[in-house]
């Protein structure tokens, strides 16, 4: 068994609403993720997890439409079966308004779920409403996508179920694009364009600044060394300061021309030296490559 039980996410909602990318972000959270599960095997799916212990300590399992042969309404009970092994799954229902849908499933092509059944796409969104709402019911979390892009969906996600929002100060390395604007919502901002560009070295174009051979030629600029050393300086300053507010997390933003190698690289780096230094809630968050 484990020391400790995992932490059990149900991400479920309407098909077209984001959940793909939810659980793909999870994903890349580090949880252990299972797609379309029927609703009557969750709880049997997550003991049988708890007896290997080389396994995450996070679960996340996809719920919706297509497990429709099951009763939806039971999910109440089988969350209570969690209980009974020491869990608390939360419950994380993904909307949108009608017409985002029919736009989604325009610009994609993709067949809906309820497509086979001889419904209209618009009469097969209402008949999934119908069919999840005691989902949607039991939420904890309902995430209206509707003005949401996939890029802002990931943040989002990222900064909510990332970081620890008991923590008395998480914080986010986010990297992005001058040419795409600069994030509304970041509390400090930093432009890399001042800093040497692997983009005009040919070799080095196609990589990220998350990748072995533009980290090492970044690392050898003295420039964007002295860079790093000042920021890193002004953040152990200045971060500390901000522990008594009563804000949960702080947006740090990198910016540079394409957001994708500069930006990136001094994202990552100054979330390792603030994990270096003692900070236990910091995530990371590429606006331009997630």
């Amino acid at each position: 068994m484990r020391a400790s039980p995992p932490t059990v996410v149900i991400v479920s909602g309407l098909s077209g609403s984001g959940k793909s990318v939810a659980l793909k972000t999870f994903e890349d959270l580090d949880y252990y993720c299972v797609d379309n599960l029927p609703v009557e095997l969750l709880p049997p799916f997550v003991r049988s997890l708890m007896r290997d212990d080389t396994l995450p300590q996070k679960i996340a399992v996809g719920i919706d439409v297509r497990s429709r042969n099951n009763d939806l309404a039971k999910l109440a009970q089988w969350r209570a079966a969690l209980a009974q092994l020491g869990l608390e799954g939360t419950l994380i229902f993904f909307d949108a308004h009608d017409d985002v849908l029919l736009r989604r499933y325009s610009d994609t092509r993709r067949r809906h779920p309820l497509g086979n059944t001889g419904l209209s796409l618009q009469e097969s969104i209402r008949r999934e409403r119908e069919i999840v709402a005691p989902l949607r019911e039991a939420a904890d979390v309902v995430i209206d996508t509707t003005q949401l892009n996939v890029h802002q969906l990931r943040r989002r996600i990222i900064a909510e179920f990332a970081l620890n929002r008991g923590a008395a100060l998480s914080l986010l390395f986010e990297s992005f694009a001058y040419k795409r604007g600069v994030p509304a919502d970041a509390d400090f901002v930093f432009d890399a364009r001042v800093l040497p560009n692997p983009h005009w070295n040919p070799e080095l174009r196609p990589y990220s600044g998350r990748d072995p051979k533009v980290r090492e030629y970044l690392r050898q600029q003295a420039e964007v060394n002295e860079y790093v050393g000042q920021v890193s300086q002004f953040l152990d300053t200045w971060l500390p300061r901000l522990r008594g507010e009563t804000r949960s997390y702080v947006t740090i933003a990198f910016g540079c021309t394409g957001g994708k190698h500069r930006s990136v690289y001094l994202a990552e780096t100054l979330a390792q030296h603030s994990r270096n230094q003692g900070w236990e809630e910091v995530a990371t968050f590429h606006r331009e490559l997630d």
